[in-house]
């Protein structure tokens, strides 16, 4: 191929950020295959004779609402940055609050771990533990390019619009994984599975 080809509007189609959008979609798509095994996983475990439904500490609901307001602002920033407006704030904002996330997980398992609720002995407790580690992870990961993106926030409105993606992904699995916990103690479970 000659440079003339290359250079031509035929021969690189995607505007700039379509690349990082397909590999964000297909990572979503991969990490939502992980946390649905992980989720009929526990499901399954948790319809055997030995489980035993565990009480959720109320600093997950906490937790929660920061999620949500991070995913909002993180929103807000990229519609901010699309406009050529001033992103910094709501995405420093989002950021914070992906932090105070963290802080009330952390929280919420110290409170587990006070009411005798361990890593081993019931399955309830190891896929809670598990599951929100896991989330967790997701969620430093996007820390991490909340944090490249912060370095230049008015440059790339397209970063930011795939930071606000990735934390609308995050929101819905939480969400996903608290009704769970909520809502899917052994009877249910053994329910849904026909052991009972």
């Amino acid at each position: 191929m000659t440079a003339g080809v290359l250079n031509s509007p035929l021969a690189w189609p995607l505007r700039p950020g379509a690349a990082p959008s397909v590999g964000l979609w297909v990572f979503i798509g991969v990490a939502t295959t992980l946390f649905s095994l992980f989720g009929a996983a526990y499901v399954m475990r948790l319809s055997a004779s030995d489980a035993v439904a565990i009480g959720l500490p109320w600093q997950l609901w906490l937790s929660t609402a920061w999620l949500l307001a991070g995913s909002v602002l993180l929103q807000l920033a990229a519609w901010r940055a699309r406009r050529g407006g001033a992103a910094q704030a709501p995405l420093l904002a989002g950021g914070a609050c992906a932090l105070l996330f963290m802080a009330c997980q952390a929280w919420a398992w110290q409170a587990l771990l006070g009411a005798r609720v361990s890593f081993t002995g019931n399955p309830a407790g190891s896929f809670f533990y598990v599951l929100t580690a896991l989330h967790g992870l997701h969620v430093a990961g996007g820390l991490l390019a909340w944090a490249w993106v912060q370095r230049a926030p008015d440059r790339a409105a397209w970063r930011i619009a795939l930071c606000a993606r990735y934390w609308h992904f995050l929101l819905l699995v939480w969400i996903a994984l608290f009704v769970a916990f909520s809502t899917i103690d052994p009877e249910v479970a053994a329910r849904i599975c026909g052991t009972r």
